[in-house]
């Protein structure tokens, strides 16, 4: 009987154990599994959420991060994670409450904010932690095999900053040859109307004797209430600005003749008569782009940081070997 109890068990539990992670199973296949790391299951989801986080950190390219790039990244975390457990450099919880207030108050923030605004982007802190860790992990790996490899000479510091101004200058050429940097002449014109109901030939012909004695009157754009003293029904515009380059010739002919506070008209519109005043111009010059040098410092970093990457990708490139990647979307495989 103890017998069968057994044997009924060693069948029975399997199929418990295999219930149970069917839920688990399902709901990333409900998600969309495009790759299994190391027997953990990466999802669109995942992807879409690793392109989030990366975003809210700055940590993604000026031209985004493609879906292929993210879901590499999230196979690298497991390289990562595996290699850091090899060498027992795991951070402690300590070392990643540390890094998250360092990254924080670089974003002009704090670990509160940070962890408030990725959760409003679906990112729990949870997530956010491991990533953190696997990050501090990997980074003493590469720090402690290429320590000496890492070093700066002056001479490079110096070849950089002569690069970066020269880019610089050749950049700063070429905007400043840009016709949009020449800057442009805005003409201000006021619309006085004169308005007329209907098409009384008679009547146009008296408002446009008003429009003319108003024109007279005129001293600019400012006295048009005095200069419209005992003429009916004289109604003044708003200002607007007109770019001189893009004005109609005639008409722009017509100001500058005008001059300064002059008019042209009376001219025939829909609703009556119209003059136009030129109330003067104005130079609107673009504001030219200001570059500040980085110092010797923040170039001996990006240097660092250039070796950085690149020996990173040297250990990846090995370290990607021992794990174990199944793709069941084959498009993130090419």
């Amino acid at each position: 009987m103890v017998t069968m109890l057994r044997y009924a068990l060693a069948l029975w539990l399997p199929l418990v154990a295999a219930t149970l992670a069917l839920p688990s199973l399902a709901h990333a296949e409900a998600q969309g599994v495009v790759a299994i790391v190391n027997d953990k299951p990466v999802t669109e989801f995942d992807i879409s959420q690793r392109i989030t986080l990366l975003k809210i950190l700055g940590d993604a390219s000026p031209d985004g991060l493609s879906r292929k790039k993210a879901l590499q990244s999230l196979v690298d975390d497991q390289v990562k994670i595996v290699e850091a457990k090899k060498f027992n450099l795991t951070p402690t919880e300590a070392d990643v409450t540390g890094q998250i207030a360092r990254m924080s108050k670089g974003m002009q923030s704090t670990p509160e904010g940070l962890v408030v605004k990725l959760k409003k982007a679906g990112i729990d802190e949870t997530s956010f932690r491991t990533y953190v860790s696997t990050l501090i992990g990997f980074n003493r790996i590469i720090a402690s095999k290429y320590r000496e490899d890492i070093k700066i000479a002056p001479g490079d510091v110096d070849a950089k900053m002569a690069d970066i101004k020269n880019k610089v200058g050749t950049r700063m050429n070429e905007i400043m040859r840009d016709p949009r940097m020449k800057g442009l002449t805005v003409y201000t014109l006021l619309e006085i109307n004169l308005p007329v109901e209907g098409d009384d030939a008679l009547l146009l012909q008296a408002r446009a004797v008003d429009a003319a004695q108003l024109r007279q009157r005129l001293k600019g754009c400012g006295n048009v209430k005095a200069a419209s003293s005992g003429i009916f029904n004289v109604k003044a515009g708003r200002k607007v600005e007109v770019d001189g380059a893009r004005m109609p010739p005639p008409l722009k002919a017509a100001l500058d003749k005008a001059g300064q506070g002059g008019a042209i008209g009376p001219m025939r519109t829909k609703g009556g008569i119209q003059l136009v005043v030129f109330c003067g111009t104005r130079k609107i010059s673009p504001q030219k782009p200001k570059f500040e040098m980085p110092n010797r410092q923040q170039v001996e970093n990006m240097l660092v940081n250039e070796k950085y990457d690149s020996f990173e990708e040297q250990y990846l490139k090995t370290a990607r070997q021992g794990v174990y990647v199944e793709y069941r979307n084959q498009s993130y495989s090419q």
